[in-house]
């Protein structure tokens, strides 16, 4: 006989709220979500769930009865709750009473039912039909890209997937740098419509996390939509036919022109390498490279090595390699915020992996935990208040009280080494630049006695090494730049002319705009993914905003097909009133700081980064396209 799993060892690893909803499911029975066993969570300790130890044993206790029946063949007895009672469950898993406005959009995440908003609406034979007429570009294969080419086939809507790479996963195809993972917790960085139950870290490293996307391009059989190793030098949108022409350069150099009636730019804005602006670049005698492009081929096993930047990759490497190195030479213009999280190395125990697995509707309640405790729970800490007389070293009292919590989080790990504190201790408010998460290992790193942080400003680079401000020449002998990416330069490497043969970036001068960041005035068809003013700083996953902008970009071609038009582009006050809201809304919150300069910030010191809005306000903006916003046009011929 095989002994059946252990529950007593298995549910230790539970996060119980999520599991108490999840119950309710199997049983039936609403009173797993009790009162006295509702959670008040405490930010800074993930396991903390504000129940006593004595009521987590009888949570525990009862569950395992629950869940033997269930391994004993007892079904499911309630798959969809009524509205009241799902209410009342979200409210328990959240640990609060959620704003009335947010329910739908809840529910429609939590997807009890294996369906969404985000699924493609293509029913209607007429649809099916107009859907089959179109042909859309997709440029990139990464995660965006591979997204837009699931819910294309899902649409009927033929297509094909360009990457200058030589396979899928994009950012996780190309950063190999050593510690390269994601910062987002894995249950929440990944499809919403494909979760994996086997994540082996809470945050997954590079490598895990190519293998989850290639293993999606099988899934849906994507790879024979793919075209690899080509480059998109330019797409130019012909006005007599309504149609783009793209310009495409493969790998052996020919050049090819293919049409589509739809570009879709699922490019992102972190895969070009940013080198610093100063004297000497590229003089360097030794190896030199940007993290980004790392170079395996060079051992630094006991070298001198320099590396120029402490941004979120720096942030990962430089405790992976500062043990092997000769010595360590950091160069620091600004530190960034190390938010604490414990966790950010640690493997998903095995009974988390097993409820995930075999308890119907706990991987659902965990997930939606994670994106709640993300969604706008955080975002009251970055708020700036008009206000604020205290400096600016924050932008309000809960961001001025979050900064005071992380100071003594970092003071505590230097306590040893008091000559790094002030090194150590950003200037500038929480939220202001990207915050990484801090598990203890990057000041570790720097406390070794082979590492010297070097905050002194850099003159130039030499061919022996770097020379500050101060004079000093710093020899090494590898030197390696971990100094981020143009992200502010969308669509950088790609020349496009839209209506009247007007360029792009003539348009956007160095100022990237979209409506919802997705559409732009005089750019017909064209759909951007990760566009100007979707990325996120502190509140949820940036997959979140993808699937909301496939969505609408499906959406899009939905409303082409049903009227017949060719083309779409949104009216310019619409836009322009968009991005007035949006740059208002901005200047309210840390990284709007006049005090701080980021890479969410152009060369023209706009954020042309970030949504300043919850994240509730783009899933709604994203439902589906309003025709009053768009300019349609029929097809050249219909209009003869």
């Amino acid at each position: 006989m095989v002994a059946g799993p252990d529950l007593d060892e298995i549910l230790k690893d539970a996060h119980l709220p999520a599991l108490m909803a999840a119950l309710v499911h199997l049983t039936g029975d609403t009173s797993w979500v009790r009162p006295e066993w509702a959670p008040t969570y405490n930010p800074m300790a993930r396991d903390d769930i504000g129940v006593s130890e004595e009521e987590q044993s009888r949570m525990r206790e009862a569950a395992k009865a629950a869940i033997q029946a269930h391994l004993d063949g007892k079904s499911v007895q309630l798959r969809e709750p009524d509205g009241a009672t799902l209410r009342r469950m979200i409210d328990y898993v959240a640990g609060a009473q959620i704003p009335e406005g947010y329910a739908d959009f809840l529910t429609d995440e939590l997807a009890l039912a294996g369906k969404s908003s985000k699924d493609p609406q293509f029913e209607q034979p007429k649809l099916k039909e107009a859907a089959r007429r179109l042909h859309v570009l997709v440029i990139g294969a990464g995660m965006s890209g591979l997204l837009a080419g699931i819910r294309l086939s899902q649409a009927g809507v033929p297509f094909e997937i360009v990457d200058k790479n030589a396979d899928v996963g994009g950012t996780w195809f190309e950063n190999t740098y050593p510690g390269c993972r994601v910062d987002n917790s894995n249950h929440m960085y990944s499809y919403s419509f494909e979760p994996n139950h086997h994540w082996p870290q809470h945050f997954s490293t590079q490598p895990v996390l190519l293998s989850y996307f290639r293993g999606i391009a099988e899934k849906y059989d994507l790879r024979k939509h793919i075209r690899f190793e080509t480059f998109v030098e330019e797409i130019a949108w012909d006005e007599g036919r309504a149609v783009w022409r793209a310009r495409l350069r493969g790998k052996d150099g020919r050049i090819e022109t293919v049409e589509a009636n739809a570009v879709i730019s699922a490019v992102g804005q972190l895969n070009r390498p940013k080198f610093p602006d100063i004297e000497g670049l590229g003089s360097f005698e030794g190896p030199a490279f940007h993290s980004a492009e790392w170079r395996h081929d060079v051992d630094l096993t006991g070298k001198r090595v320099a590396v120029i930047g402490t941004g979120a990759s720096a942030y990962q490497f430089v405790p992976e390699i500062a043990p092997k190195v000769g010595q360590l030479k950091v160069f620091q213009r600004t530190p960034p915020w190390g938010l604490p999280v414990p966790h950010y190395h640690e493997d998903v125990p095995g009974g988390m992996k097993w409820l995930l697995e075999h308890v119907p509707y706990y991987d659902k309640w965990y997930r939606f935990w994670l994106f709640w405790m993300v969604t706008d729970g955080f975002l009251p800490m970055v708020k700036s208040d008009p206000a604020w007389s205290g400096g600016p070293r924050a932008v309000g009292p809960e961001n001025a009280m979050l900064r005071e919590m992380c100071e003594q989080s970092l003071a505590a790990q230097v306590a040893d080494r008091p000559d790094l504190l002030p090194k150590v201790i950003p200037e500038y408010p929480i939220g202001g630049k990207r915050a990484v998460l801090d598990n203890g290992v990057w000041l570790a790193a720097l406390k070794r006695p082979n590492v010297e942080l070097i905050t002194e400003k850099l003159a130039r680079i030499d061919p022996k090494g770097v020379v500050t401000a101060d004079g000093t020449l710093h020899e090494v002998d590898v030197l390696i730049y971990g100094t981020g990416f143009q992200a502010s330069n969308f669509l950088s490497f790609l020349k496009v002319k839209g209506k009247g043969g007007r360029e792009l970036h003539d348009v956007w001068g160095g100022d990237a705009r979209a409506y919802l960041g997705v559409t732009i005035p005089g750019f017909p068809n064209l759909f951007l993914t990760y566009g100007p003013n979707t990325n996120i700083v502190v509140n949820g996953s940036i997959i979140f905003f993808s699937e909301c902008a496939v969505r609408y970009i499906v959406g899009c071609l939905r409303l082409l097909a049903e009227t017949g038009a060719a083309a779409m582009e949104p009216k310019k006050s619409v836009h322009d009133a968009f991005n007035a809201k949006v740059d208002e809304a901005n200047q309210g919150w840390a990284w709007g700081s006049p005090h701080v300069s980021s890479w969410y910030k152009n060369a023209l010191g706009r954020v042309s980064q970030n949504w300043p809005f919850g994240l509730i306000d783009y899933w709604r903006a994203t439902l589906a396209p309003n025709p009053e916003d768009y300019v349609l046009e029929k097809a050249p011929e219909a209009v003869a």
